[in-house]
């Protein structure tokens, strides 16, 4: 209490001494159009008071006679006003291209936009919701210079979202399960690794933080960069807004690749030379019949991929409704989502969101807030080795078999015309069923006290709640000795989570003459824990879900199993943060951030994160006399990021007993093996090099960035010398840097007709610069090598090169490489890299990396009176893929082909000089891990198209609201030259990767 009566003191000593004043009421409407502006904010200079405009554009506000007033509205130039004790007031304000006065989220506050020293890109509303999309991410793909968007076609299935590159190595490359390559996600002041469970609707902006001097306020959590999402706020002093906003349309699946058909199977088969594989086509014809029009193919033609794919609905409503009194603002949001997959099965992503914001003026030096987000999701996830699978069948074979004794469906299967494998995918679709009912929370409460004029403290509790409860069932089917589930069984798993942070924060703003400064100090702690108890049991009684229960199998309790554990995780930290943002003039700005981050994850427990920048506004020196450059401004930064998101520490000192033969004498003694992973977190020191400009009026914006972006102490696996044990080392350096570029031009040309054209490229160079003294480290599976090497590429592609195909029979006379191995026509070439004459592991070497050099978005939008057109566009360059699929001969020969393989095979000289021959295909020299299977992964595609009309409120009849109605085609055309569903591969390795479809929606907006 006595803390309490003391900052009350403060408060009270730090208040506004009140004149009398007077509430004048008022409106803001556009200049040209005289039509109502709406959220236009109002500022009493004086005083600090200040209100927005509601629905009609109408406002009112305390004031005095004498008082400076300033009404400003994002896209208008800001006005000023001394008040003269007029009875009511009406402002009308000019368009303006000036975004400088733009206000940017970043960590714990906000900077106008002419003060940022670092890079960021922020993204709003409007743009968010063009995409038809259960994850918000997905709408930011091709609109950020230097952020890489790979998409997933699996419902409900989360984005791979990389920020100028990676610095780590990814994934399960060091044992570690967690992604530790995404950017953290800061939703609201809560922290968050993905953000699946947010509906793109309660979303007002979206900011990207890519450079150290915007995200290392966030310290060890923003080595991969930080994405800020603000959801939607009421405003004070503004009507109750309802407005609806829905979608409803149809998923196809787009580029489906083309297998051979029956005709090109049995030509490539009867080529290959193979017994076998003619044995099993005359088996088809005689099981089957033979075809109609062509007697030596049988009277089979299976497209498995048309069978496995379907159309999928998809659809999207939300309801929002907002306002505020001259004490309180509120905001409440209703999403319901609703998106089948392609997969010919029960497969889908259901989710039901509920969204409340409010915040309360206690006082007039205290306000309290709260905002609630309440997520329910049911996913029925496919069985994805049905793409698999349908890739590998034979199209000899029907989908159903009567002849056969499959139960409980007589489906076909390959092993009756004499395969080895059943390869039928329809059992996998027809008899699974793996449900996920998904349950996520985030709340927060702040209390904001103004201590005194310019000091304010903030105190923010957040805590999110996130629990999963799965179910995997899998159903018994009998095909055929090689296609059978012989037994049901039930797999269920739980896992909790949840997560708090306190943040308290003292801000301190200033403006002395022309100096303005802020100055912010706060501390954090953070508290996760993580539990799962997952459980097995066979034999349970399938034929009704109600008893679908553990109680009713027979319980698997070797903990050993991969699906029966219990465990969970503990994490705690403490931070301490302090920033600096100083301008002069506003031409001259230093930008300063310091964070202090402890935990009880490593050894080291606090870590110290430091960045700087700086920014000349050149554009406002006295020498600067330019017609069309309005705005130019120089930045520079440096800064330490850290990444938290790796192993624990975990390992052991052994001792061993050895006896060996020393000058003919038996000699004990002992051995000493440390394998213990002493580890501390990843830092990333980044330089950042740009320009902000505009131009003509400021029609024409700019933005360029020059980054290099170093990771040092990366976890590495090290293997001793003389014991060969392998071990985690925080000891690797890994570095990526790249040009970011971005323009756009926005014009109205009259009061009926507008446009705007942008474009933004990025390129990305990824090398490794140190292992720690070893020269590289190998990656992925030595059928299929990645090897790290020092000064290439992380987990590039390690290979042979392809030279070209043999020809002729003089080809392989007078080379005697193909000699020593017994070639024939119709073989590969591979690059005698050292020139021996001999083709061995000495002739690998790096063919690709699955990082492309090089990403470009664009778009163009034209307007005229109500109607709207926008086209996006997105593609990327310089990266490879490794077509899994058709690597998997090394292991069976028993598969289907694409049709690719066929068209352009070898059959005769000079028919290819790319692709082997049918028989070559079978040998093993013609399987190495080569530039054959290492694919071009270049595409582009026109990623969103979207037509609207609007129609104004009131502009039919005066009681109709605005309404705007929309078509949207998402990724309705993708040009590539990869032989597989999508050049989008999350690690470049495509192993029948989910294919993403295109989307084909109609559209409804209405604004009470």
């Amino acid at each position: 209490m006595l803390k309490f009566k003391i900052l009350l003191s403060i408060c009270l000593l730090g208040s506004h001494v009140l004149f009398a004043q007077t509430k004048v009421s008022g409106n803001v409407f556009d200049q040209k159009t005289n039509e109502a502006i709406i959220g236009a904010t109002i500022v009493n200079l004086k005083t600090g008071s200040g209100t927005v405009t509601d629905i009609d554009g109408s406002f009112s506000l305390e004031i005095s006679k004498g008082d400076n007033l300033e009404v400003s509205y994002l896209g208008y130039s800001t006005l000023s006003f001394t008040y003269a004790d007029e009875p009511s007031l009406s402002f009308g304000i000019q368009t303006s291209n000036n975004v400088l006065e733009e206000v940017i989220v970043v960590g714990y506050g906000t900077q106008k936009s002419k003060d940022l020293t670092g890079s960021i890109t922020t993204i709003r509303s409007e743009e968010i919701l063009k995409t038809p999309s259960s994850n918000a991410m997905q709408s930011l793909q091709g609109k950020v210079a230097g952020l890489q968007i790979v998409s997933s076609g699996q419902p409900g299935r989360g984005a791979t979202v990389r920020v100028r590159g990676i610095g780590s190595f990814p994934n399960n490359a060091l044992g570690n399960n967690e992604n530790n390559t995404s950017p953290l996600y800061v939703v609201d002041g809560m922290f968050f690794d993905n953000i699946d469970f947010l509906s793109p609707s309660d979303i007002a902006t979206m900011s990207v933080l890519k450079d150290a001097s915007a995200a290392a306020i966030y310290g060890v959590r923003a080595a991969n960069g930080v994405i800020l999402i603000e959801t939607k706020s009421g405003s004070f002093e503004q009507k109750a807004q309802i407005s609806y906003d829905g979608y409803t349309g149809v998923q196809v699946a787009q580029n489906v690749l083309r297998m051979a058909n029956a005709e090109q199977f049995v030509t490539f088969a009867n080529e290959s030379g193979s017994v076998a594989d003619i044995q099993y086509v005359d088996n088809a014809m005689q099981r089957f019949g033979r075809s109609r029009t062509n007697f030596n193919l049988p009277d089979v033609n299976t497209n498995w991929y048309k069978e496995v794919t379907r159309p999928a609905r998809i659809q999207n409503h939300s309801l929002n409704v907002s306002g505020g009194s001259n004490k309180s603002n509120y905001s409440l949001g209703l999403n319901y989502m609703d998106q089948n997959g392609i997969l010919n099965m029960e497969n889908y992503y259901q989710r039901i969101n509920l969204r409340g914001k409010i915040n309360f003026k206690a006082t007039d030096w205290m306000t309290i807030g709260s905002n609630v987000v309440f997520s329910n999701a049911t996913q029925q996830n496919p069985e994805n080795g049905a793409w698999g699978q349908a890739y590998f069948a034979v199209p000899i074979l029907p989908v159903y078999d009567e002849g056969t004794k499959a139960t409980p469906i007589n489906f076909a299967s390959a092993q009756s015309i004499g395969y080895r494998d059943g390869q039928n995918p329809m059992p996998a679709l027809n008899f699974s069923d793996l449900r996920d009912k998904i349950r996520q929370v985030l709340g927060n409460m702040f209390v904001q006290i103004d201590l005194m004029d310019g000091l304010e403290f903030k105190s923010a509790y957040n805590y999110a709640y996130s629990g999963t409860n799965t179910r995997q069932a899998r159903l018994p089917y009998f095909v055929s000795t090689g296609l059978q589930r012989n037994q049901s069984n039930l797999i269920k798993r739980v896992g909790t989570g949840f997560n708090q942070i306190w943040d308290n924060t003292l801000t301190f703003n200033k403006k002395v003459n022309n100096h303005n400064f802020t100055i912010l100090g706060g501390t954090s702690f953070r508290d996760e824990a993580f539990e799962t108890l997952s459980l097995k049991g066979n034999d349970f009684p399938y034929q009704d879900k109600s008893t679908w229960y553990l109680e009713n199998s027979t319980p698997v309790t070797d903990i050993k199993d991969g699906d029966v554990g219990d465990g969970g995780s503990r994490f705690y930290g403490m931070s301490y943060f302090g920033r600096l943002s100083y301008s002069f003039k506003n031409k001259y700005i230093l930008y300063g951030t310091y964070r202090a981050d402890g935990t009880n994850k490593y050894q080291e427990k606090f870590g110290y994160f430091p960045s700087v920048g700086l920014g000349w506004v050149v554009s406002q020196e006295g020498f600067f006399k330019n017609n069309v450059v309005d705005y130019l401004k120089l930045r520079g930064s440096w800064g330490v990021l850290g990444n938290d998101k790796v192993p624990f520490s975990d390992g052991s000192n052994t001792t061993s007993l050895v006896t060996t033969s020393i000058n003919d004498q038996l000699v004990s003694g002992t051995v000493s093996s440390n394998t213990f992973d002493f580890l501390r977190w990843e830092r990333v020191a980044e330089t950042n090099l740009g320009l902000s400009a505009f131009a003509f009026d400021q029609k024409l914006s700019i933005e360029a960035d020059y980054y290099v972006r170093k990771t040092n102490d990366a976890q590495i696996r090290i293997t001793a010398p003389l014991t060969g044990a392998t071990f985690r080392r925080s000891a690797g350096v890994i570095q990526n840097s790249g040009v970011e570029l971005g323009l756009r031009w926005s014009e109205s040309l009259n009061e009926d007709f507008r446009y705007a054209i942008g474009g933004n490229i990025s390129t990305l160079k990824n090398k490794v610069i140190s292992l720690s003294g070893q020269e590289y480290i190998d990656g992925g599976t030595a059928e299929f090598r990645q090897r790290s090497i020092v000064g290439q590429s992380l987990l590039a592609f390690y290979g042979w090169e392809v030279a070209g195909v043999y020809q002729n029979q003089a080809e392989i006379e007078a080379d005697p490489i193909a000699k020593a191995n017994k070639l024939e026509p119709g073989d590969f070439k591979y690059v005698d890299r050292n020139g021996d004459k001999v083709i061995d592991d000495l002739d690998r070497g790096i063919i690709g990396s699955f990082l492309p050099s090089f990403t470009y978005g664009g778009d163009i939008s034209v307007g005229y009176k109500a109607f709207d057109l926008s086209v996006n566009v997105y593609g990327q360059g310089g990266n490879q893929i490794l077509n899994r699929n058709r690597g998997q001969v090394i292991f069976t020969n028993d598969q289907n082909i694409d049709a690719d393989l066929v068209d352009n095979r070898w059959h005769g000289e000079g028919t290819s000089d790319s692709y082997t021959s049918a028989k070559g295909r079978r040998k093993g020299w013609n399987q190495k891990m080569s530039t054959f299977f290492v694919e071009d992964g270049d595409f582009f595609r026109i990623q969103n198209v979207t037509l609207s009309y609007t129609i104004k409120k009131g502009k039919i009849f005066d009681s109709l609201p605005e309404i705007r109605i929309n078509a949207t085609a998402e990724r309705p055309l993708t040009l590539f030259n990869y032989n597989g569903f999508s050049p989008e591969v999350q690690n470049g390795i495509d192993n029948s990767t989910h294919p993403i479809p295109a989307i084909y929606t109609m559209g409804l907006n209405i604004k009470f």
